[in-house]
């Protein structure tokens, strides 16, 4: 168990590590089509991402941080928005 617990875990750090790439990619990708194909890439291992992050999260395997409070966040996005 925990070496699947390390494979899942190294496995979303390399999914996490890639998507970040992509997005960078494609902010600075001046061809249509090759910027779309990035897009669907990244789509689609943020979909497998999820999926593996929920299996890790039912195993215990991941504990996320605590939610926000509502007042939290309302003064995060008003901080922000009044940029």
């Amino acid at each position: 168990m925990l070496q699947e617990k390390i494979m899942v875990n190294d496995v979303l750090s390399s999914v996490k590590s890639s998507l970040t790439f992509y997005t960078n990619t494609i902010s600075e990708c001046a061809n249509p089509t090759l910027r779309s194909a990035i897009q669907q890439i990244r789509n689609r291992d943020e979909a497998a991402q999820y999926k593996l992050f929920q299996m890790a999260q039912a195993k215990g395997y991941y504990k996320p941080a605590l939610m926000a409070k509502d007042d939290e966040v309302q003064q995060t996005k008003s901080q922000l928005t009044a940029q």
